[in-house]
């Protein structure tokens, strides 16, 4: 049986190439055929994930609690030292340096990536503004929300962090970022479907021993961080309740 793989959408594109060589190396040592499916929108991987098509997939936080109690997903692993934060950014011309001192019917361009989305929105209640009163302009990638806001198509950007920190110097000389979030127990988790439900011991186990050689060492390297670390029941399901708090 073969088993499809897939990574949330807003993975930065500089760590692409490391995602298939993790799948290669996952095939590798797992003895079986693992294929890596990338989705250009989330719209598009949830319907994949609806239609029972997904096996394994390192998913954001916003979608663990349908994965877990929908799709009967169970979490394997985290990236050790990375959580999921948010950064509201503004062109580094603008005059605008507090959150406060932004004013409603500004332009706010973000992702579909909805977890980063909602904590940027309640950062932005710091100056009193809100869904009511903002205009919401959606793009595919942190990229494109980055050029909006070069351009002058939008007044704020909202950005995963990590996001961010990987555009070029070049765009990064142009922004400046007005808040940072620091929830740190946000994260992305890589989690196995019911086909795969049976070796969930047995893949996790291999990930949490793959940075114990050279190889996995630079494997991982290319995803942008150092180990996984071991995600339980528990864990999950404090996310996902933070997750909903949060959206309330």
């Amino acid at each position: 049986m073969s088993y499809l793989f897939t990574v949330s959408p807003d993975f930065t594109p500089v760590h692409l190439s490391g995602w298939y060589i993790f799948n290669t190396w996952l095939q590798r040592q797992s003895g079986s055929p693992i294929h890596l499916e990338m989705y250009n929108d989330f719209p598009t991987q949830r319907l994949a994930i609806h239609n029972d098509q997904v096996d394994l997939i390192f998913a954001n936080p916003f979608d663990a609690a349908m994965l877990v109690r929908e799709k009967g997903f169970l979490p394997l692993v985290k990236a050790a030292g990375v959580s999921d934060e948010a950064i509201i950014a503004v062109r580094a011309d603008s005059a605008v340096e507090d959150v406060a001192h932004l004013s409603p019917g500004i332009t706010v361009a973000v992702t579909e990536d909805p977890d980063v989305t909602m904590m940027g929105m309640i950062m932005l209640e710091a100056g009193d503004l809100n869904a009511g009163n903002v205009e919401t302009t959606i793009f595919d990638t942190y990229v494109l929300v980055a050029k909006n806001l070069l351009n002058d198509s939008a007044d704020v950007g909202i950005f995963l962090a990590e996001a961010y920190d990987d555009l070029s110097s070049i765009v990064k000389k142009q922004l400046k970022i007005l808040v940072r979030s620091q929830i740190s127990v946000i994260h992305h988790s890589l989690m196995v479907g019911p086909k795969l439900a049976d070796r969930r011991d047995e893949i996790q186990a291999l990930l949490l021993s793959m940075a114990e050689d050279d190889k996995g060492k630079d494997i991982l390297k290319s995803l942008g961080f150092d180990n996984w670390v071991k995600v339980d029941d528990e864990d999950m399901e404090f996310m996902i309740d933070l997750m909903e708090a949060l959206a309330t």
